[in-house]
């Protein structure tokens, strides 16, 4: 008989290959920090920070920053990696949960494909900001490219800009903007988890694409926005009388 904890101790194993893989690559995690910067404010809160390498970016913009992790290890690590920054707090939040904040903007980056009541979840984001904050969402796109990748580290489904949207507005959440992001990066994806079956993780193909695909893609797509890529960007607020 198959061991369920053998596989949830697996999949635990793909998820952190999968954040070292992304800590690997610094141009492509530059890139999209990008995408939240101009709408930090004064206290943001990132939403499952993981490692806490987009969140050590982003305190370069902004003095104070509360992390939440529904990992208690990962609590630990960031208490840890930002014991030194007297404006960092560190807590556990799972999504959704009946919580209130006063935050400036709330950030999450690849976590609401993880949830099977992602609406919910994004209540929960604007739940966290005063009224007129932000809610900065990063979801994996195209159900196409759900693959052996996805499952093993626990997607239950990826994005379309149609499908963030009726999302969003289900939340009650204004939509700013939302377009797709690394048209490249999605056929790379494609091709190596759903054709080639491989699973992402640090190594000499996250070297290649973060040094040569990530920085030309960027450059690229300063000049449009792409029909496709492999993440939906949604910035939203939370409205003033809501």
């Amino acid at each position: 008989m198959p061991n369920p904890d053998a596989a949830i101790l697996g999949d635990q194993a793909i998820q952190s290959e999968v954040l070292e893989g992304l800590a690997m690559a610094v141009n492509h995690r530059k890139w999209f920090v990008a995408f939240a910067t101009p709408y930090l404010g004064d206290h943001p809160i990132e939403v499952s920070a993981g490692l806490g390498d987009y969140a050590a970016e982003w305190l370069q913009h902004t003095e104070k920053m509360s992390l939440t992790e529904a990992d208690s290890g990962r609590i630990v690590a960031l208490k840890e990696r930002f014991s030194d920054h007297p404006g960092v707090s560190v807590r556990e939040l799972l999504l959704p949960s009946e919580v209130n904040g006063d935050h400036s903007a709330a950030i999450s980056y690849n976590v609401l494909e993880h949830i099977d009541d992602d609406i919910g979840g994004l209540r929960t984001m604007k739940s966290l900001v005063r009224p007129g904050g932000y809610i900065i969402n990063v979801v994996p796109a195209f159900p196409f490219a759900m693959g052996p990748a996805d499952i093993a580290t626990g997607h239950v489904r990826r994005y379309t800009k149609k499908t963030m949207r009726a999302a969003m507005n289900a939340a009650d959440i204004e939509i700013v903007k939302l377009h797709y992001a690394n048209s490249l990066g999605l056929i790379g994806y494609y091709v190596s988890t759903c054709l080639l079956k491989q699973m992402p993780g640090p190594g000499p193909i996250v070297k290649f694409y973060d040094s040569t695909v990530a920085p030309m893609t960027r450059l690229m797509e300063k000049a449009f926005n792409p029909p496709f890529g492999q993440s939906v960007i949604a910035i939203g607020r939370r409205p003033l009388n809501g």
